[in-house]
């Protein structure tokens, strides 16, 4: 395992994946090319900034990610998490990255 995901190891993380897209989950391992694997995985669909229709949360459940696909990988802080209101957010869809 990556010596420096260990910490998060059992704790809720979000994941930024290099095709944009927002995925939020308990990690429960990952490998020395940062393949993920995440619990009660979740994703987020947020509408546009011009949109009125609320942002949408999909299940995934048990989810693995290829390690070439992370982007960033970071802790969530719960106790904020649990305040938003996630259907209310919204953003400018986060455009893929080029690899040279």
């Amino acid at each position: 395992m990556s010596s420096q995901l260990l910490p998060f190891v059992g704790k809720t993380v979000t994941i930024l994946t290099s095709d944009g897209r927002h995925l939020t989950g308990k990690l429960m391992g990952a490998d020395q090319t940062t393949n993920l694997i995440l619990n009660s995985t979740i994703e987020r669909l947020f509408q546009p900034l011009d949109s009125t229709k609320p942002s949408e949360t999909v299940s995934h459940g048990l989810y693995i990610i290829r390690g070439d696909n992370v982007a960033v990988c970071g802790l969530v802080d719960e106790e904020i998490e649990k305040e938003i209101d996630w259907s209310e957010v919204r953003a400018a869809p986060l455009g893929s990255m080029k690899h040279a």
